[in-house]
């Protein structure tokens, strides 16, 4: 029996629709979609969010479409109903909103958590850029927040946890000794590739991009705006940087400022278009996790780029970078404008980056291990599931459960004086 056989009725319930335009999370949403569609399986996309007009039209390519409720039995009923073999979940809210009512009335489903990125690990990032402290990522205690604990239970309820970083997966293995066998790497791809890609003089400009929804997307973006843009500026009058993204608000549009040569274009239909067009793309980002698919798309336009160790975090391949690697203001505009001058410099990024892309994001590369890791928890089901105590105790609702009845008794006694 071909394996995807055993799976051909996939339920995904995602936090949003998927919007491959908008942002990377809809880039990888979408290519977990494309592949369990090639193997011929019957796939129903379910969420709780309200439709968008950049969404996919999901029915159009097949894919069977469900608007569920929170905390409501009508998704008990459509479960049971839709009996689903496996059940991919976006993100950890989303387990956290239905992995119980999966578990209850599908219990032979497979339960696939798809991270996207650690939020945890992002928040206490953002929480240390704040108070300007240096995050120590060997001790839990630097890391530990409400999302910490919430999406670390929810890799433990789930039978695997897709995650887009390596290192990532070393963290959750080395500070908080999540067993191996519940994590699995599957980078964002490479999505297409380029025959040819334009030459140094044949490109203009910077260009930043980037969901502005994401908020570490907005904190990059102002950094650029007040730190590092006018120092790029004194060195290269002038400059331009073309600002690119989906859902800019208010904010956004403030930093518009044409005679600074900062413009603030806001959402491409075609980022890739946009990247070829740019000479580098600068992503200062200061806090954050995952890879960036921002800098996967400039690597596969041949657009070198220059970002921080948090923005190539877990995407170098052998040391290598797509052009310079630079945590301070001063030090991120002097390697943007010394990537803007020196040509030979650019060519040997530009290689650089072609070569983290054939090494390290393609489908090809990931995809048959995925393949294999699914046919194993398949036939070992039943084992994989009771490999370590810490994951039945994950699903156990007694957990906390008398603090919550008590505090519910308490409730019930004060209404009654």
């Amino acid at each position: 029996m071909h394996l995807m056989s055993m799976f051909n009725n996939i339920l995904i319930i995602g936090k949003v629709w998927p919007e491959p335009n908008s942002s990377a999370a809809g880039i990888r949403m979408m290519q977990l979609i494309e592949y369990f569609k090639s193997e011929n399986t019957t796939i129903t996309f379910a969420s709780t969010a309200n439709p968008t007009q950049f969404q996919v039209d999901l029915e159009s390519i097949e894919i069977n479409v469900a608007k569920i409720e929170l905390n409501a039995e009508s998704f008990d009923v459509f479960a049971r109903e839709l009996n689903p073999t496996m059940v991919i979940f976006d993100r950890f809210m989303t387990e956290e909103q239905f992995g119980w009512r999966i578990m209850k009335e599908c219990p032979n489903a497979i339960r696939i958590l798809n991270t996207e990125d650690m939020h945890f690990l992002r928040d206490a990032r953002h929480q240390a850029l704040k108070n300007g402290k240096m995050l120590d990522l060997t001790k839990q205690s630097d890391l530990e927040n409400k999302r910490c604990f919430r999406e670390i239970s929810s890799i433990y309820r789930s039978d695997l946890s897709l995650l887009v970083s390596e290192m990532e997966i070393e963290l959750l293995k080395n500070t908080f000794q999540v067993p191996d066998h519940l994590l699995h790497f599957l980078p964002v791809f490479a999505h297409k590739t380029l025959n040819s890609t334009p030459s140094f003089d044949e490109r203009n400009d910077f260009i930043f991009i980037g969901n502005f929804l994401h908020e570490p997307n907005w904190d990059a973006l102002r950094y650029l705006s007040e730190e590092i843009w006018p120092l790029i500026r004194k060195s290269i009058p002038d400059a331009i940087v073309n600002v690119y993204g989906a859902y800019p608000g208010q904010k956004v549009m403030e930093l518009h400022k044409p005679d600074n040569g900062f413009i603030i274009h806001g959402r491409v239909n075609d980022a890739m278009e946009v990247t070829l067009k740019a000479k580098i793309s600068l992503a200062p980002i200061r806090f954050g996790a995952g890879i960036k698919g921002k800098l996967i798309e400039a690597m596969v336009c041949g657009t070198p780029s220059v970002t921080t160790t948090i923005g190539a975090e877990a995407m170098q391949f052998k040391d290598l970078w797509n052009g310079t690697i630079a945590d301070s203001h001063k030090s991120f505009a002097e390697a943007a404008v010394e990537l803007h001058n020196n040509v030979d410099k650019w060519n040997q990024a530009q290689k650089n980056g072609f070569k983290i892309v054939s090494e390290r994001f393609k489908a090809e590369s990931h995809l048959p291990l995925f393949d294999q890791r699914l046919k194993e928890i398949d036939t070992n089901l039943d084992s994989h599931r009771s490999k370590d105590f810490t994951s039945k105790l994950m699903q156990q609702e007694t957990v906390m459960g008398m603090k919550y009845f008590s505090m519910w008794i308490s409730e019930k006694d004060k209404n009654k004086s």
